[in-house]
């Protein structure tokens, strides 16, 4: 006990994590799923307290310290749902993002980046250990937390490549919508639009229209197609996009004006967007103003009466 502090930073972290579980499990945090709402409403028979239930009874056979731990391990899984989803997500993600790796080589891209993160770990501990020295519990945190940081490295890195696929498409879209207009009205198909889209177009949006018609050209319906096309992107333009091809082609209204009014649907969001970031930049200014330029304009306008009133007296 020579070295108080890793012992201090230790025994902090746990208390982090008791207070940060017990806030967890407010009820402000706890709001029922639609499920759990609607459930006492089907339910058939006599209703009894849920303190009554077999969740809620003691198990005989186990421990107490269990039972007590296991609110903080229920929300530990929580948050390893939360940032390692299952396959199905994983693999819609990848999609999205246009990766052709699979779900297998992604989790073992998570576990390689997990090492790395743990080497990373071990040599940092190294070299504070032969400069200054360091405790064991400070060292283990470290190397776990190192760690932990390249397993999330790996998610992080995904939805940034997804955001960054996304921007890519939203821009090339209403150029894409317009040809498609021009195209449908100038008397081709819906079929031959998209393969014309698919010749012409390069980046993110012209590799998923090629990806649609090879899918059309095999047998697969072209509505099926498109809707497979925008689950792959998962963008709410997109699906709005096909959603209004499936309705106007099934009712009869002229395609052209609909991919028109999409095409400037897509332009005026993407002007929001941008008011929006302008706007958050604008208030982002404000810290360096008031905290950097402001007090060192005040600094300079006082500072010089100051010392002429020091001088007179």
């Amino acid at each position: 006990m020579s070295n108080p502090i890793p012992w201090a930073i230790a025994l902090g972290t746990m208390l982090g994590l008791g207070v940060w579980t017990l806030i967890f499990w407010m009820p402000f945090f706890r709001q029922p799923t639609l499920e759990q709402r609607i459930a006492p409403h089907l339910r058939v028979g006599m209703r009894s307290s849920r303190m009554l239930e077999d969740s809620w009874r003691q198990d005989s056979t186990t421990s107490t310290l269990s039972q007590l731990a296991r609110p903080v391990f229920n929300q530990l899984r929580r948050i390893a749902k939360l940032h390692s989803p299952g396959s199905d997500t994983v693999r819609r993600r990848l999609n999205s993002a246009g990766l052709k790796t699979s779900v297998l080589d992604y989790r073992a891209q998570e576990i390689a980046c997990a090492l790395l993160g743990l080497l990373i770990g071990s040599i940092l501990v190294s070299v504070l250990a032969t400069s200054r020295g360091i405790a064991i519990p400070l060292a283990t945190i470290l190397i776990l937390g190192c760690g932990f940081a390249g397993f999330l490295l790996r998610g992080w890195w995904l939805s940034e490549q997804i955001q960054q696929r996304s921007r890519r498409i939203l821009t090339q879209f209403p150029t894409v919508a317009d040809i498609l207009a021009l195209t449908v009205g100038a008397g081709e198909s819906t079929t031959g639009a998209l393969e014309r889209i698919s010749r012409i177009c390069r980046g993110a949006i012209g590799e998923e229209f090629t990806i649609t018609t090879n899918e059309i050209r095999a047998g697969t319906p072209t509505a099926q197609a498109m809707e497979r096309m925008a689950d792959r992107i998962q963008i709410g333009a997109m699906t709005r996009f096909v959603d209004a091809i499936s309705v106007a082609t099934e009712r009869g209204t002229p395609l052209a004006q609909v991919l028109r009014d999409q095409a400037q649907d897509v332009r005026d969001a993407s002007k929001r967007e941008l008011m929006e970031l302008a706007g958050k930049r604008e208030v982002a200014m404000l810290a360096p103003i008031v905290f950097g330029i402001l007090p060192l304009t005040v600094v300079f306008a006082v500072f010089p009466g100051l010392s002429l009133l020091e001088m007179s007296y």
